[in-house]
Protein backbone atom coordinates (compact mmCIF):
# COMPACT_ATOMS: atom_id res chain seq x y z
CA UNK A 1 0.00 0.00 0.00
CA UNK A 2 1.27 3.11 -0.94
CA UNK A 3 -0.93 6.01 0.75
CA UNK A 4 -0.53 9.71 -0.47
CA UNK A 5 -2.06 11.33 2.76
CA UNK A 6 -4.82 11.18 4.93
CA UNK A 7 -8.53 11.83 3.41
CA UNK A 8 -10.61 12.11 6.24
CA UNK A 9 -10.90 11.24 9.86
CA UNK A 10 -14.75 10.14 11.24
CA UNK A 11 -16.44 10.71 14.79
CA UNK A 12 -19.09 9.63 16.86
CA UNK A 13 -21.22 12.53 17.74
CA UNK A 14 -24.71 12.31 19.44
CA UNK A 15 -25.99 14.98 19.31
CA UNK A 16 -25.20 16.23 15.43
CA UNK A 17 -27.14 19.98 15.69
CA UNK A 18 -24.78 20.94 18.86
CA UNK A 19 -21.71 19.73 17.12
CA UNK A 20 -22.49 21.31 13.70
CA UNK A 21 -22.81 24.38 16.21
CA UNK A 22 -19.48 23.94 16.87
CA UNK A 23 -17.28 23.11 13.83
CA UNK A 24 -18.73 25.60 11.83
CA UNK A 25 -19.94 28.45 13.76
CA UNK A 26 -17.07 27.78 16.70
CA UNK A 27 -14.55 26.51 14.98
CA UNK A 28 -14.91 27.52 10.86
CA UNK A 29 -14.43 24.33 9.31
CA UNK A 30 -16.95 24.51 6.18
CA UNK A 31 -20.09 22.00 5.63
CA UNK A 32 -20.04 19.96 2.51
CA UNK A 33 -22.02 17.88 0.59
CA UNK A 34 -22.87 14.42 2.10
CA UNK A 35 -24.61 12.07 0.46
CA UNK A 36 -27.58 10.09 1.81
CA UNK A 37 -26.02 7.14 4.05
CA UNK A 38 -27.59 4.68 6.27
CA UNK A 39 -26.65 6.84 9.23
CA UNK A 40 -26.85 10.41 9.82
CA UNK A 41 -24.42 12.63 9.63
CA UNK A 42 -22.02 16.07 8.61
CA UNK A 43 -19.10 16.19 6.85
CA UNK A 44 -16.82 19.29 7.46
CA UNK A 45 -13.89 20.29 5.28
CA UNK A 46 -10.81 20.85 6.91
CA UNK A 47 -7.48 21.83 4.10
CA UNK A 48 -7.43 19.76 1.92
CA UNK A 49 -8.71 17.12 4.78
CA UNK A 50 -12.56 15.95 5.51
CA UNK A 51 -13.83 15.61 9.32
CA UNK A 52 -16.41 13.12 9.00
CA UNK A 53 -19.05 13.36 11.67
CA UNK A 54 -21.49 10.19 12.17
CA UNK A 55 -24.51 10.73 14.17
CA UNK A 56 -23.92 7.39 16.64
CA UNK A 57 -23.08 7.57 20.53
CA UNK A 58 -19.49 8.30 20.94
CA UNK A 59 -17.39 6.10 22.77
CA UNK A 60 -15.50 6.57 26.06
CA UNK A 61 -12.79 9.14 26.06
CA UNK A 62 -9.45 6.43 26.62
CA UNK A 63 -7.10 9.20 25.42
CA UNK A 64 -8.48 9.44 21.24
CA UNK A 65 -8.38 12.31 19.52
CA UNK A 66 -7.08 14.37 16.80
CA UNK A 67 -5.27 17.45 15.89
CA UNK A 68 -5.99 20.72 13.79
CA UNK A 69 -2.68 22.51 12.94
CA UNK A 70 -3.06 26.10 13.49
CA UNK A 71 -0.55 28.95 12.93
CA UNK A 72 -1.20 31.42 15.71
CA UNK A 73 -2.44 29.26 18.88
CA UNK A 74 -3.00 32.05 20.77
CA UNK A 75 -5.23 34.04 18.50
CA UNK A 76 -7.00 30.49 17.85
CA UNK A 77 -7.41 30.49 22.05
CA UNK A 78 -8.81 34.23 21.81
CA UNK A 79 -11.51 33.75 19.25
CA UNK A 80 -12.30 30.38 20.98
CA UNK A 81 -12.83 31.85 24.30
CA UNK A 82 -15.14 34.83 22.52
CA UNK A 83 -17.23 32.13 21.45
CA UNK A 84 -17.28 30.61 24.52
CA UNK A 85 -15.08 27.64 24.01
CA UNK A 86 -13.20 25.91 26.64
CA UNK A 87 -9.35 25.02 26.55
CA UNK A 88 -9.20 22.18 28.82
CA UNK A 89 -5.33 21.79 28.94
CA UNK A 90 -2.17 23.93 27.60
CA UNK A 91 1.11 22.15 27.19
CA UNK A 92 4.50 22.71 25.11
CA UNK A 93 6.64 20.18 23.34
CA UNK A 94 9.99 22.18 23.34
CA UNK A 95 11.05 23.13 20.22
CA UNK A 96 8.13 21.42 18.39
CA UNK A 97 4.88 22.14 19.13
CA UNK A 98 2.30 24.62 21.57
CA UNK A 99 -1.02 22.33 22.11
CA UNK A 100 -4.19 23.23 23.28
CA UNK A 101 -6.64 20.47 24.52
CA UNK A 102 -10.51 20.80 23.58
CA UNK A 103 -13.48 18.84 23.16
CA UNK A 104 -16.32 19.06 21.30
CA UNK A 105 -20.42 18.89 22.33
CA UNK A 106 -19.93 14.86 22.08
CA UNK A 107 -17.17 14.84 23.93
CA UNK A 108 -14.40 13.92 21.36
CA UNK A 109 -10.87 15.27 22.45
CA UNK A 110 -9.45 18.01 19.58
CA UNK A 111 -5.88 18.93 20.16
CA UNK A 112 -4.62 22.63 18.35
CA UNK A 113 -1.25 22.37 17.15
CA UNK A 114 1.18 24.99 16.87
CA UNK A 115 4.11 24.06 15.51
CA UNK A 116 7.73 25.51 16.65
Amino acid sequence: MISKGVHHVSVNVDDLEACRRFYVDALELTEIERPELSVGGLWLQVGPQQLHLLELPSPPALGQHFSLAVDDLDAALVMLADRGVEIDRLNTIEGVCRQAFLCDPAGNQIELTESL
